[in-house]
């Protein structure tokens, strides 16, 4: 069996050799000649595995080490017989850490408190709903909007224009649709993002073309009341830089590029291709797992709890880092850009996840269990 894996997928050697030779190549790389021979696809979001891409070879099976799956074409997979996965959730919490170091840095510079503001959370699947559980446990108001579940669901979610008329802080954690019933490419299009509060703050860590980038770039032009983060772009690698250049925080599309997420994903692949042979996995994560940097903290019951979620958060991940590696590659020509938000990618350096760790308090501190019971980490 050969097995063609994106070069950036961890631990391929350890849930996959058994299963026959594996080649690595970079994800923009895989063209028709490349996967002709090929059993197995192992890919991530920058490889389109369609009919152009696998016609007339011999795949059977494609996993994505990624949540979305906008860029595989399913339609052709079903009709060729072709098995496939994706790996939902895997990075949930990387981009959840993501979204609170953001919001940190963004009520810093603005000079609020982060719970006086109303969150509007935009698509509340495997990413979002861990974000709206997480903000609400913080005791913050938050409103959902998410139309497929509200049809399924019922109650308990409101519409976009409720979210625009009434929230501080949008974050978009829907994917990326452009045929459905309810497409969501260019979901906040020039009109939508005229109607923004004042004041208000918007997260995108879902998928570039859900925000038209080029109208957000010339509200931001015009509106200085309002700030953006954006860690995903249209046409990426390619990126707006002038846009880029009016965010307070750029990223290259490494919001739930946790060590954890990206490790939980090759197992979940690797789950699921045992399943679709018909065969009992014999690898278990959590042998594979490294030890994290930073395993403890230790509070006084009279710490602020404000100080308290801003170490906490900080003391795992701090997005302003990565802002400022990506604002570093924004030069030179077009190739040497797209070059570099590739290698920001290639090269992200080990980070961990908020609940993994944990946190012993000294004395009683019921706002302090609260705050620590809310953001997913361990009470030591």
């Amino acid at each position: 069996m050969r097995i063609l894996a994106d070069e950036n997928i961890p631990l391929l050697d350890e849930f996959f050799a058994g299963f026959g030779e594996i080649q690595r190549l970079p994800g923009r790389a895989f063209n028709s000649a490349a996967v002709a021979d090929a059993d197995v696809l192992l890919v991530r979001s920058v490889t389109e595995v369609n009919r152009t891409l696998l016609h007339g070879s011999r795949a059977r099976f494609v996993g994505t080490c990624t949540i979305g799956t906008d860029h595989l074409d399913l339609n052709y997979f079903a009709e060729a017989g072709i098995g496939w996965a994706s790996a939902p959730g895997c990075n949930a919490r990387g981009v959840v850490d993501y979204v609170l170091g953001s919001l940190l840095s963004l009520a810093e510079v603005r000079g609020v408190e982060l719970a006086t503001r109303t969150y509007g959370v935009v698509g509340a699947g495997q990413v979002g709903g861990r974000l709206v559980d997480v903000l609400r446990a913080l005791g913050w108001r938050v409103l959902v909007c998410d139309p497929p579940r509200q049809a399924a669901e019922g109650g308990g979610y409101v519409s976009l224009d409720e979210i625009l008329a009434e929230c501080d802080v949008l974050s978009l954690h829907t994917p990326l649709t452009r045929t459905s019933a309810q497409p969501t490419h260019h979901l906040l299009n020039a009109e939508r993002l005229a109607r923004l509060k004042p004041g208000a703050w918007l997260i995108n860590a879902s998928r570039g073309a859900v925000v038209d980038n080029a109208a957000l770039r010339q509200l931001l032009a015009e509106r200085m009341d309002l700030e953006a983060v954006l860690d995903v772009w249209e046409g990426e690698p390619e990126v707006d830089a002038d846009l880029a250049e009016l965010c307070l925080i750029a990223t290259p599309h490494i919001a739930g590029y946790s060590l954890d997420g990206k490790l939980r994903g090759t197992a979940q692949i690797y789950q699921a291709f045992c399943a679709h042979l018909g065969l009992a996995p014999s690898v278990e994560l959590d042998e594979l797992l490294p030890q994290p940097w930073l395993t403890e903290l230790g509070l006084d019951a009279a710490t602020d709890p404000h100080w308290a979620l801003a170490l906490l958060c900080r003391a795992v991940y701090d997005p302003r880092r990565d802002d400022a590696d990506f604002r570093r590659s924004l030069v030179g020509s077009a190739a040497a850009r797209r070059a570099s938000f590739d290698a920001l990618r290639k090269h992200y350096p080990a980070r961990r996840e908020v609940d993994g760790l944990r946190v012993r308090l000294s004395g009683e501190a019921p706002e302090l269990v609260q705050l620590v019971r809310a953001l997913g980490a361990t009470l030591a």
